[in-house]
């Protein structure tokens, strides 16, 4: 057995909030890897997580040495920014200082949240992350790919879409390594697309004929009435798309340089290694 494993092993668990997530299944993954303890927050697991439930956060902190937060379903909903200070105080009472926050870019209401930790005694690092290329293949895009349409009222802004594995990397490197105290990191992907792009090169990719609708905003919100989404998920969908997705992010940054000394993961990397799983070839769970 190596030292470094037997330093990691020595370590006590680190809480991966909304470790079953897009980011938190990979953190989750990659710090199992590097042989550090992980506990699971969320309510199936034991002990229990829950935000809803301000009473399953003690028992989860409870001998945790870092916690990767990440809250559902985003930092922009009502709520969040007083959630996100309770348990930064839990976590804090409980002797856990090294908090990892995942946040978004170009949101006010999430800029309050980030505002919690930057006021605290917390060792935190704050990952501001622009769209996940991942929507597309693991989220509520997916269905739109099969279909063969991906309708949004996202016109033509331009995106630089971050890859779910880069973010996880920044993550448990601010979780496990020294030097990311007290760091803002921007995570952007290296290139900027517009949706209508990306879905171009999904369709490249994938060897199907995927093609990109604009639409109005109200189309949109009638779109996911029909599909029976939930009035909150439909709020967040519709304040990401009509005021966060305006042109304020259409620039780069060097965030996953910075924290990992290479550059970022490319969109079309991305989209050739999912359609080589054929993701993309099934079939969609919507009519």
């Amino acid at each position: 057995m190596s030292a470094q494993w037997r330093t990691a092993r020595q370590r006590k668990p680190t809480l991966v909030i909304g470790g079953t997530g897009k980011t938190g299944r990979r953190v989750a993954a990659q710090l199992w890897d590097r042989g550090v303890p992980v506990r699971i927050g969320s309510r199936a697991t034991e002990p229990p997580f829950d935000w809803q439930d301000p009473s399953t956060w003690e028992p989860a902190l409870q001998g945790v040495e870092s916690a990767y937060i990440t809250y559902y379903p985003d930092l922009a909903v009502p709520g969040a920014t007083e959630a996100v200070a309770g348990l930064m105080r839990q976590a804090l009472d409980c002797q856990v200082k090294r908090l990892v926050l995942l946040s978004g870019r170009g949101e006010e209401r999430a800029q309050r949240a980030e505002q919690v930790l930057l006021n605290s005694d917390a060792e935190w690092t704050i990952l501001r992350s622009s769209w996940f290329c991942q929507n597309f293949s693991e989220s509520y895009l997916l269905d739109g790919v099969l279909h063969g349409k991906v309708a949004l009222p996202a016109g033509t802004v331009a995106e630089p879409f971050v890859d779910a594995d880069d973010i996880a990397e920044v993550a448990v490197a601010a979780l496990t390594e020294p030097g990311h105290v007290g760091q803002l990191y921007e995570l952007t992907g290296p290139r900027l697309l517009t949706f209508g792009e990306a879905v171009e090169e999904i369709a490249r990719a994938s060897g199907r004929p995927v093609r990109y609708v604009s639409i109005s905003a109200e189309r949109y919100a009638a779109l996911l009435a029909e599909q029976e989404v939930p009035d909150d998920v439909v709020a967040l969908l519709m304040y990401l798309f009509t005021t966060v997705l305006d042109g304020r992010n259409a620039y780069l940054t060097d965030g996953v340089q910075r924290a990992l000394g290479r550059p970022a993961r490319d969109f079309r990397e991305y989209a050739w290694e999912v359609a080589a799983t054929g993701i993309w070839n099934g079939s969609p769970t919507t009519v």
